[in-house]
């Protein structure tokens, strides 16, 4: 089921974080992508902290990309990882040329 719904999310050409609202890190991620202007639904938060199969999204997400942790940020089908991550591609310059080779960006 957790892996279902996973894979239906990251299908395609917008740009998905895994979040748990209290978590510093998914914070700074959401802070970095909030200066980039999406189109119509191309960016989507999913709060797996009210799902009940979170702990199985969070064994699938270990599986898909070695870390378990949140948040997991999707470009395309591509994960690049968590925040700290995300705020290093942003700062080099990488990230908007991520985000615009899938056609995400207004």
């Amino acid at each position: 089921m957790a892996q279902q719904f996973v894979q239906a999310k990251i299908k395609g050409d917008k740009v998905v974080l895994f979040i748990k609202p209290t978590c510093p890190y998914c914070v700074t991620a959401k802070d970095v992508l909030s200066k980039y202007k999406f189109k119509p639904g191309h960016l989507e938060c999913v709060d797996i902290s009210v799902r009940p199969d979170m702990g199985s999204m969070q064994d699938y997400f270990l599986e898909l990309t070695g870390a378990r942790t949140v948040p997991r940020v999707f470009v395309g089908e591509e994960c690049v990882g968590g925040g700290s991550d995300v705020a290093a591609l942003h700062k080099s310059g990488k990230l908007e040329g991520m985000l615009q080779s899938i056609g995400a960006l207004q």
